[in-house]
């Protein structure tokens, strides 16, 4: 039987300490060959409503010490909005205020399909503990006090992965809407029974900050290298969202890992985030909205695998300015978490069950 696993299922099960644990061991794997993925591939599609884009955005990876392989698929109308001064992309699958994301995982030994799962409680912890990870190796070890841009599902996540890596027990946030802001404020404190505090002026996020999170939709920068103080650890969840200068003040940015070039291919082999593909029905349409997206550069990166072994030195002092990427490996943390996922529901007898015969045919490709 196939599993069919809702964001309430996941909520249930998914810890963030399995979702980090899984993550670790995921990124091992993909430094021993045992794991394999590529980047995330986006195709946009104009719609007959001006200002709105049809994307499709796939990633897969699977691993052979996990026994699983996943493809993540997410589907959705992209739009551009404005709030409070700040330009937002925005998206929704059928109507605003529902999505369409989905994580498909397969078993290696027998390609059969074991589970279909909502992927959205998933992604948050997900990339909250990506930035965990990254995080554990390279931000001050007696960073405590957090810098956050945005209050959402991604600022919430950031916060509790965080205090598994380092001693937070300060908290202050910007939003560019008062009620979001001091409602994360007030949810923080009480929930981890840190100090958290709502600020008015956006740059006063990284005054004092010991680790800075950018965790918006934002489609421009958020984040500039002037606020940035001696010292910071800076992450970001989206690109876009740093002006040139902020990648000119880190020292040095940790990549997790890399996906590796098709067999044959070295040529292929690229560090891009997403590889965009786009439609177009006249050069007079809007440029879609993840078009736009780009991705600054830093003046040095590291490896993790070269960090581990002495080949590259992290951190060499403790006012340099760091930052950490997981990289374009998303295909190998999907499929990761969703095996976990997957077999706690089976062990706690959770989710609904699916035919699998209604995913096989006798129709050879």
């Amino acid at each position: 039987m196939t599993l069919l696993l809702t964001n309430a299922d996941v909520r249930g099960l998914l810890t963030m300490q399995m979702t980090i644990d899984a993550l670790d061991r995921s990124y091992r794997g993909l430094a021993t060959g045992e794991t394999v993925c590529r980047p995330r591939i986006e195709s946009l599609v104009p719609t007959k409503r001006p200002g709105h884009t049809y994307l499709c955005g796939t990633m897969e990876g699977g691993s052979s010490d996990f026994g699983y392989f996943a493809i993540r698929l997410q589907s959705s109308i992209l739009y551009h909005s404005s709030y409070a001064g700040v330009r937002t992309e925005e998206k929704f699958a059928s109507r605003p205020g529902l999505f369409c994301g989905l994580t498909i995982l397969f078993d290696v030994e027998n390609a059969e399909p074991v589970a279909i799962m909502h992927d959205g409680y998933l992604q948050g912890l997900r990339v909250g503990a990506s930035v965990a990870i990254g995080a554990r190796y390279i931000a001050r070890e007696d960073a405590h006090v957090l810098g956050v841009f945005g209050a959402g599902a991604m600022a919430r996540s950031h916060l509790e992965a965080l205090r598994y890596v380092r001693p937070i027990d300060r908290v202050q946030v910007f939003s560019p809407t008062r009620e979001h802001r001091e409602a994360y404020a007030r949810e923080m404190a009480d929930k981890y029974k840190v100090e958290a505090v709502a600020l008015d002026e956006p740059s006063a996020v990284c005054r004092g900050a010991d680790i800075v999170c950018e965790c918006t939709d934002a489609v421009e920068p958020v984040v500039f290298g002037q606020w940035l103080e001696p010292g910071t650890h800076l992450t970001y969840v989206g690109r876009n969202r740093l002006d040139s200068e902020a990648y000119n003040r880190v020292d040095v940015s940790l990549r997790l890992t890399t996906a590796s070039s098709p067999i044959g291919h070295p040529e292929w082999a690229t560090d891009l985030w997403t590889m965009t593909y786009a439609a177009r029905r006249s050069v007079d349409d809007d440029t879609p909205p993840a078009v736009r997206r780009g991705e600054g550069r830093f003046k040095r990166v590291i490896s993790l695998e070269d960090m581990v072994s002495g080949r590259e030195q992290g951190r060499s002092s403790r006012e340099q300015i760091t930052n950490a990427t997981r990289g374009n490996v998303q295909g190998a943390e999907f499929f990761a978490i969703a095996g976990v996922v997957y077999e706690a529901a089976r062990a706690a007898g959770v989710g609904r069950e699916l035919p699998t015969e209604w995913f096989l045919d006798d129709v050879r490709d």
